[in-house]
């Protein structure tokens, strides 16, 4: 008859390796975890390459891209925002997707990021997924933003399974809303103070944001699913 030890032992040791089979069956599924690229009619939503940084770094210190922030961005602060909107992306196949054009002279070139994103911030309706757009002013006012959200919010519903969907903006934001509205999303009069901006100055014309919603029967209903 074995000691209550060696029992104990033998115990630790299944449980041990019954970690480690579940450890590697996680490690392989997330290395095998597809990068989606979604592709609309002019655009590609894509995984981040090196070269789509110095362009995000451009578009970050620029003040009509950063209107509604509330700063400009240093190159490593952008570098910093691109690298996890990458790694996110290559640790669940989805996220902010870089967005390259299809068919014109600057053909797969780097023109922002469209797609969606679980924000960490302290929100009052978190958690949540989010459908959000940050675009390069050249290409502004082509219904760009309109395109890539419609793929994201198609993503969100059909692959992700999601039941809604939210996006919000500083409340002064006309352009963002717009898209908003377009992609079918309605505003659900729940205005809230962005904890990004600070409390003391409850003023500020960022600290009120919106927040938009669609849901999963909505989108079906508008889209014919």
């Amino acid at each position: 008859m074995g000691s209550l030890y060696d029992y104990t032992l033998e115990r630790l040791e299944l449980v041990l390796s019954n970690l480690l089979s579940l450890l590697a069956e996680t490690i392989d599924k997330v290395a095998s975890m597809p990068n989606w690229i979604l592709e609309t009619e002019r655009l590609y939503l894509r995984q981040w390459v090196e070269d789509d940084f110095a362009r995000f770094a451009e578009m970050s210190a620029d003040p009509r891209v950063m209107k509604y922030f509330p700063k400009l961005l240093s190159v490593e602060q952008s570098n910093q925002i691109a690298a996890k909107c990458q790694q996110l992306i290559a640790d669940r196949g989805w996220g902010f997707w870089a967005v390259g054009l299809k068919k014109s002279h600057e053909a797969g070139r780097f023109i922002g990021f469209v797609g969606l994103h679980e924000p960490q911030a302290d929100l009052p309706f978190a958690p949540c997924i989010e459908v959000g757009w940050r675009l390069h002013p050249n290409y502004w006012g082509q219904g760009y933003a309109t395109e890539a959200g419609r793929a994201a919010l198609e993503f969100a519903f059909e692959v992700l399974n999601a039941n809604e969907v939210v996006s919000f903006t500083a409340a002064i934001n006309q352009p963002s809303r717009l898209v908003m509205e377009r992609l079918g999303m309605t505003n659900t009069q729940s205005d809230f103070e962005h904890p990004a901006i600070p409390e003391s100055d409850p003023t500020h014309p960022l600290a009120r944001h919106v927040l938009y919603k669609i849901t999963r029967r909505e989108w079906t209903a508008s889209n014919g699913s």
